[in-house]
């Protein structure tokens, strides 16, 4: 018997094994060992999530709890996750190699997102409509989708868990919540917080395993309503057409290759934090990773001997320690992918400034690498990489800077630093993504809509709006007049 850790599938309200009995390692990425296992879910034990959440969707314990009660459990999940957010958080660092300082702070945040939409809950109203007919009173309103496949990958996952969950359970939906088999352990523990909040068995449903046995019956799951996707653009094709089985509405939050503008006039203190952040922040592995810096060719010699003066000081290491700046990938694929994009880059005439290889603290470190571009071509600037590498490219005018912005296939978050107002709004309006952010890098709440545009997926998370997503308008007409109907032949 493995003295290991060992998370289960968390089905119905009961923490189980899979049905087919698949069992998976979890690699800690800072020592390359196995550190945990778990189960797999098969297309047997996700039918079973989903029946569950189907007949809890008709259960009166459900079915007529009022928006207000739902809002108090959301509460109360919010304390728990505010409570164990340590714990989570070392964790999500154990498994996935993130650093324990960010893990433990973005689990401690996510607690708002929760308390975002428990008071939301009770906000979602319908209208009684002005109606152009005579003893007709017409009204509507929204009722919750029904069932919900949230699908979230291991980088953020307490964060992408929340902009699903959360206006799911206000809103009255039933979710099964399919995390990666990449690093799943925060999110079976997560569970557990989830079945003390006391939601009726059957709500939600926490499972991970493969495409085959586990993403691919879930998503195209007969009574699945809604998907909401978080990942790679070549998996949510898949899910796309696996959607087409089950009509189910679909959104999607996928990659980027954000770019971030840096202007003659910008803080240049302030615009090299913003690139750093934006780049060797989270070791590089988020979806809005500033990868693309565009510089005025003015400032580009001073900016550049900036982030190189900045970055002698940043240390490679164990995640779990409060000194370090970046840890491990979560992966080997991700430290491939990155060797062989610079290899490219190299041969286009790409000058690297500083890191571009292993770093000495295991094989799934990278070192924070600055790439000098001479191309809008070049490999670092067209491939989402996942890691913790800068790439800067000059340019010349403004007109230029927002034509490099908007050359690409990718169009989640943006940058841009000036110190002329004016610009600012000018050109972040131009800029073609879902975020841009103004002199500041990688900020988020649960007030601001999350999402992008082109090959960055549609749809938005989080914000007021986003509940509405998880409803459906029902529309309901009253005859208010004693009369009998007149001819039943002719259209009202």
């Amino acid at each position: 018997m493995s003295d290991l850790p060992h998370y289960p599938l968390y089905v119905a309200g009961d923490f189980t094994a899979g049905s087919l009995g698949q069992v998976m390692d979890s690699i800690n990425p800072a020592t390359g060992e196995v550190w945990a296992t778990f189960d797999c879910a098969s297309p047997e034990d996700i039918n079973r999530a989903v029946s569950a959440a189907r007949a809890t969707l008709d259960n009166p314990e459900w079915r007529d709890m009022t928006a207000t009660a739902r809002g108090k459990l959301l509460f109360r999940l919010a304390d728990l996750i505010a409570e164990h957010a340590g714990e989570l958080g070392r964790i999500e660092t154990t498994d996935s190699g993130k650093l324990a300082a960010e893990t433990t702070a973005q689990t401690g945040y996510v607690a708002d997102y929760y308390r975002y939409y428990a008071g939301l809950a009770d906000k979602i109203e319908g209208a009684v409509l002005p109606i152009d007919k005579p003893d007709m009173h017409v009204f509507t309103q929204r009722l919750p989708i029904g069932i919900v496949a949230a699908v979230v990958p291991w980088n953020a996952q307490m964060f992408l868990a929340a902009t699903k969950l959360a206006p799911a359970l206000a809103a009255g939906c039933c979710v099964i919540l399919k995390t990666s088999e990449v690093a799943p352990a925060p999110m079976i523990a997560f569970a557990r917080l989830l079945d003390q909040v006391g939601f009726p068995k059957g709500v939600v449903s926490v499972v991970t395993g493969d495409a085959e046995n586990c993403a691919i019956p879930l998503t195209r799951h007969a009574h699945v309503d809604r998907i909401a996707f978080t990942g790679g653009p070549e998996t949510a094709r898949h899910v796309i057409q696996n959607s087409a089985e089950n009509f189910a509405v679909t959104t999607l939050e996928l990659g980027g290759k954000s770019p971030i503008i840096v202007f003659d006039d910008a803080d240049i203190d302030a615009a090299a934090n913003g690139l750093i952040a934006g780049n060797f922040g989270a070791s590089g592995q988020s979806c809005v990773a500033g990868t693309r810096g565009l510089v005025h060719r003015p400032v580009y010699d001073a900016l550049v001997a900036v982030i190189t003066d900045k970055a002698k000081g940043l240390i490679v290491g164990d995640p779990h320690d409060p000194a370090t700046h970046l840890g491990p990938l979560c992966t080997t694929a991700q430290v491939t992918r990155i060797k062989e994009t610079l290899h490219k880059a190299r041969a286009q005439g790409a000058i690297v400034a500083f890191g571009g290889g292993r770093a000495d603290a295991g094989p799934h470190y990278v070192q924070p690498t600055l790439v000098l571009c001479n191309t809008p071509e070049t490999a670092t600037l067209k491939v989402e990489m996942f890691g913790p590498v800068m790439s800067l490219l000059p340019f010349d005018t403004e007109e230029e800077a927002i034509a490099l912005a908007n050359d690409s296939d990718f169009a989640l978050g943006s940058g841009v630093f000036t110190q002329n107002v004016a610009r600012a709004h000018r050109v972040s309006r131009r800029i073609r993504s879902g975020i841009t952010w103004v002199n500041t890098y990688r900020a988020i709440s649960p007030i601001a809509p999350f999402g992008g545009f082109n090959q960055s997926g549609y749809g938005r998370e989080a914000g007021a709006e986003a509940i509405l997503d998880y409803t459906r308008t029902k529309t309901t007409w009253i005859n208010t007049s004693d009369a009998p109907m007149s001819n039943p032949f002719v259209m009202r």
